[in-house]
């Protein structure tokens, strides 16, 4: 789920925080993936326009089929795709994983009773809400990278926290999730529909955590506590407060704690036992492997061992595979300019006290010259 609204949230308080983009305009950009999202989407999607794709023996294909041309569309863009994949879910996300269990319940009582009557649209409907992405698909999707040359990280936790954890470290330029969740996580810079804008015929959108935070009037603890307020996957929230109330109270209180002081707990109850305390403390302070202990480095395709994996039982066309291997080794060694802000490093326009004495003097007295530019480059 993520936070629940905080998109629609941030598009009406905030827009200037979201920017939309073409994919192309992320050449040379690291950028760190939710993989278990991604698998999601892949078997969902896959799954719309019909059967999933299948092997000879009858097991699911669609996660490698999405994984394999997805990432060439990225890295034929100029991206540097590195994928994080789930560790143990947090003892904090058990109620959250139970309602989900619930609902799959539902959806397979629904699916029976529609298979029963024929209905072939309800079929469909309840078939995609049952996917789901197995231990199976997640070693097989790293499997695949490896051979494609393409790094992963295998978080101890949550993979949002630990894209949120690639960002901040510098490893990375943004989290490319749909959950929302990242920006409270700290991603300072989050993007949505990076895996799926060339199918749907969408941008991608990108979400600036500081201009989030500039525009809402918002410290990051008062952001926390305000995607608390608003709902999230590690405990309940109060009852009867949506989100223009929230809004309103963080604004005015400032914390969760002085929101419970200043309401009436009545007429807006918060859940017994409320454990809003470990939730902030899981957002401020997540499970995540240290960056500077990740060493991330994009290698080269391995053909034959792609031809092998993919083709025969998993019944993909070894021309396509071994096209796709090529275009990957060509990203790889392809000689590219890279972006500018790789290279050079823009210095303050603000003159300095000794320029300031120069432009005084006239320029006959100054150097050669001296403020010829407003800005120099700086090669790292």
């Amino acid at each position: 789920m993520g936070i629940l609204g905080l998109s629609k949230i941030i598009a009406d308080l905030a827009p200037n925080a979201i920017k939309e983009s073409e994919l192309k305009n992320y050449f040379g950009r690291k950028i760190a993936i939710d993989a278990s999202m991604c698998l999601y989407q892949f078997l969902i999607a896959v799954r719309s326009e019909g059967a999933q794709l299948t092997s000879t023996d009858g097991e699911t294909t669609s996660h490698l089929m999405g994984t394999f041309y997805r990432t060439i569309r990225l890295v034929d863009n100029g991206v540097k795709p590195v994928y994080v994949f789930d560790g143990k879910p947090p003892n904090l996300k058990g109620g959250e994983l139970a309602k989900r269990a619930e609902r799959r319940d539902e959806a397979q009582k629904a699916l029976a009773a529609a298979e029963e009557a024929g209905n072939a649209e309800d079929i469909d409907k309840f078939n995609r809400r049952l996917v789901k992405v197995t231990p199976e698909h997640v070693k097989e999707a790293k499997q695949l990278l490896k051979l494609m040359g393409i790094p992963y990280v295998e978080a101890p936790c949550e993979a949002e926290a630990q894209c949120a954890a690639l960002v901040k470290g510098g490893k990375v330029y943004a989290a490319a999730t749909e959950d929302m969740d990242a920006l409270t996580f700290g991603s300072t810079v989050l993007l949505r529909r990076l895996t799926m804008s060339e199918a749907r015929k969408l941008p991608v959108q990108e979400f600036h955590l500081d201009k989030v935070l500039a525009d809402m009037e918002l410290t990051k603890e008062e952001f926390i506590d305000f995607c608390i307020l608003l709902g999230c996957d590690y405990t309940g929230s109060i009852k009867g407060i949506g989100p223009k109330r929230a809004i309103e109270l963080i604004k005015t209180h400032k914390s969760l704690e002085k929101i419970l002081e200043n309401i009436d707990q009545k007429k807006y109850p918060a859940p017994e036992d409320w454990n809003y305390k470990e939730a902030r403390a899981l957002f401020i302070e997540p499970d995540v492997a240290d960056p500077k202990d990740i060493d991330l480095k994009w290698t080269e395709p391995d053909e034959e061992g792609l031809v092998k994996f993919l083709c025969g039982d998993k019944n993909f066309n070894e021309d396509r595979i071994r096209n796709g291997a090529k275009k990957l080794a060509k990203a790889r060694t392809t000689s590219t300019q890279g972006r500018l802000d790789g290279f050079f490093k823009v210095l303050s326009t603000t003159p300095s006290t000794k320029r300031k004495a120069e432009e005084k003097k006239g320029p006959a007295k100054r150097g050669r010259g001296a403020g010829s530019g407003k800005f120099r480059g700086k090669a790292k």
